[in-house]
């Protein structure tokens, strides 16, 4: 994920609750000006985005980009899809891992790097609710082994 001189903008920390992240993937986005603007102020959300391969590109669609205050007729519908920019390699790789069963592309974040903005994009597996349950009772136990290691210490 990114490393120094980056500047995280949006996070999707959902996705964390409902799939397993099997690997992640950075990834370029095709935007219009305005759009760039309003991203650098942070008026975006990931929280219903999803990525789709179209005839051989990476599309990301349902992400909100407001539309920039001092835009006007230039601004863009806020949920229109937009291109994402990887190698056709890593598109074909990606297609025949979400054509298998139970598996999607979500966007995990976009951040800027180097002043242009990057997407980072999740192979994910949907989890169950047992797995869900799962997760939360490892955490819960965490918390407790956490508290009294923090009484013992004091």
């Amino acid at each position: 994920m990114p490393g120094s001189g980056v500047k995280i903008i949006a996070k999707n920390a959902k996705v964390y609750h409902e799939y397993f992240v099997e690997d992640k993937y950075e990834a370029g986005i095709e935007l219009a000006g305005t759009e760039v603007k309003s991203v650098r102020a942070g008026t975006m959300h990931l929280k219903e985005a999803w990525c789709q391969v179209k005839d051989g590109e990476l599309w990301i669609r349902q992400m909100h980009i407001s539309p920039y205050e001092k835009g006007n007729i230039f601004n863009k519908d806020p949920l229109r899809p937009r291109r994402l920019l990887m190698h056709r390699r890593e598109i074909a790789h990606l297609y025949g891992k979400v054509k298998q069963d139970g598996y999607a592309l979500i966007p995990l974040s976009v951040y800027l790097k180097n002043s242009r903005v990057k997407v980072e994009v999740g192979l994910c597996k949907g989890k169950k609710l047992f797995d869900k349950r799962e997760d939360v009772a490892k955490r819960d136990a965490m918390r407790q082994i956490d508290r009294a290691m923090k009484e013992r210490n004091h």
